[in-house]
């Protein structure tokens, strides 16, 4: 049973929100507010998820841009899961041999024009928007393109983000015009424009995916890539305009409810399957803490390893996904964990992308939208046209230059994606909706958020703001907020333990109350955003 007592006001955490008819949560206060907005005037929940998610591409542009991809859960009152797939794909002219042949080896730089697919985001948007929602594109785009023409100002921790990527954007002469003033970050306070941005959702506003990806911005956007080195043509631009598709959610049960995800090639597959292993497991408030944070790290590995080495676009994996989330799988990795010591370091050579968001909305008819939206790394490439203003994100770096590896690159191929919406079922009815963001961590993250709702009974704000922890690349990381005594603790079973530097993801989830009907609503408070609702 999923509590909503909560007993301890001490320190900066702040409430769960609670909502009679409608909420929305997201880390963004302007993306929250004009979601807000839109549900106000009676859009629903798929009009608030297209107008926070677009004013978000303007306020955190480390985070999300219209040069991103997107993957969406819709729940429709009374009717199963639709699943959105919004990625790219790569240059049908990519493959292992032309990339070496280009100079590279190992990996794919984050800003290699390399790294670009063709960004699925605006086909994603304007799917969704054709089949579900109700309001105009001009109407939903209104906020982002005033905070985009004539300017936002910026918060905190977007400013912090914004500092620690400065050294990168300050290499490319685009990025530091259009990101950095005098080459220096801009702080917390400080005024942000994007009048390109803002002309390019105008554009799209008014003439839906062909606007972004025929006609002169995609040629602008070619062009822009070829003179890097790019393999893009506009034939591969054009192919994206209807190129965001339906799928069926995959699912497991967990402590008597249903958890969807998007199937492969996002790593919602690995969100399931550590919950999987954690299923055969009392996570109870019986468990001790160094007991809780080793298990989730040993479960995180184990299937962190399989993803790895398994996961890909749909039509190059080999391990079907039936198998790896079956009850036996998930009992013969559980019985690989030894709780008086850690494993051997797990499989882990997939770069670092953390930088993404996160849109939970629930309308006034129960319709419920889980949206993802990411630039892969923080600014993505950092490559931005200079023409037409769009950032181009950076997925094509999560691909391998391994001939035979399923997640290999080549042409018309969608790389391994860690951006992973959630959504919950109880007796067969949607009753929340959930997300994770930061990278690598979102299966992790996800995982971790419902044990503390399902296994500790946690106040769902209070799960929100528990301390995290991430086993990854032989090192155990721990946020700060945890007790000085516990890295002994884990030290002592084996593990590498390290204090992590920046708080790790951040998490919006909104749950319906099954006794009186309503809505609770939680937002991370390691990010500036806020959950409302009326």
């Amino acid at each position: 049973m999923i509590t909503t007592q909560r007993t301890d006001f001490f320190g900066p955490a702040r409430p769960t929100l609670f909502a009679r008819d409608a909420a929305i949560a997201t880390s963004h206060p302007l993306a929250t507010a004009a979601g807000l907005e839109v549900l106000q005037a009676g859009g629903n929940a798929m009009d608030a998820a297209l107008a926070a998610v677009a004013a978000q591409c303007v306020v955190e542009p480390a985070m999300t841009g219209i040069g991103g991809d997107c993957f969406v859960l819709y729940a429709p009152k009374g009717q199963p899961t639709v699943a959105l797939n919004g990625s790219g794909r790569a240059p049908m002219a990519a493959s292992v041999e032309a990339l070496k042949a280009a100079g590279l080896t190992t990996e794919i730089p984050r800003t290699s024009p390399h790294a670009v697919t063709v960004p699925g985001a605006i086909s994603a948007w304007t799917r969704l928007h054709a089949d579900y929602a109700s309001l105009p594109l001009d109407r939903l785009f209104a906020r982002a393109i005033d905070y985009a023409e004539n300017g936002y100002p910026i918060t905190q921790r977007v400013a912090f983000d914004w500092a620690d990527d400065a050294p990168l954007l300050a290499q490319d002469e685009n990025a530091s015009a259009f990101f950095l003033k005098a080459g220096k970050p801009l702080l917390a306070g400080d005024r942000h424009a994007q009048p390109l941005l803002g002309q390019r959702m105008r554009d799209i506003a008014a003439r839906g995916a062909a606007a972004f990806y025929e006609g002169e911005t995609a040629q602008s956007v070619v062009r822009y890539l070829n003179s890097l080195g790019g393999l893009h043509t506009l034939d591969d631009f054009a192919a994206m305009t209807n190129g965001a598709f339906y799928t069926t959610p995959i699912s497991s049960d967990y402590r008597g409810y249903t958890v969807e995800e998007c199937p492969p090639n996002g790593q919602g597959l690995a969100a399931l399957m550590i919950l999987n292993i954690l299923r055969e497991f009392d996570l109870g408030e019986g468990m001790s803490l160094s007991d809780r944070v080793h298990l989730h790290a040993e479960a995180g590995k184990l299937a962190y390893y399989n993803r790895d080495a398994l996961l890909a676009d749909p039509a190059a994996m080999t391990a079907p996904v039936e198998e790896l989330l079956s009850r036996e799988t998930a009992r013969r990795l559980a019985a690989r964990i030894d709780m008086g010591r850690a494993l051997p370091p797990a499989l882990w050579d997939e770069p670092e992308h953390k930088d993404t968001v996160y849109i939970s909305v629930v309308d006034r008819d129960g319709n419920m939208v889980s949206f993802i939206n990411s630039l892969f790394h923080g600014y993505g490439s950092t490559r931005i046209d200079p023409a037409t203003g769009v950032l181009l994100h950076s997925r094509g770096a999560s691909f391998r230059l391994i001939e035979g590896h399923p997640n290999a690159i080549a042409g018309g191929k969608r790389p391994m994606h860690t951006i992973i919406p959630g959504l919950l079922r109880k007796d067969g009815e949607a009753v929340g909706v959930f997300g994770v963001m930061g990278g690598q961590y979102q299966a992790s993250g996800q995982a971790a958020l419902l044990s503390g709702l399902l296994d500790r009974g946690l106040d769902l704000q209070n799960a929100v703001d528990a301390p995290r922890s991430f086993a990854h690349d032989g090192v155990l990381e721990i946020e700060r907020t945890y007790p000085e005594s516990l890295p002994a603790e884990l030290e002592a079973r084996g593990h590498k333990v390290t204090s992590a530097v920046e708080p790790f993801g951040g998490a919006q989830i909104i749950l319906r109350d099954p006794a009186s009907g309503f809505l609770l609503a939680g937002s991370d408070p390691r990010k500036d955003g806020c959950a409302m609702g009326f």
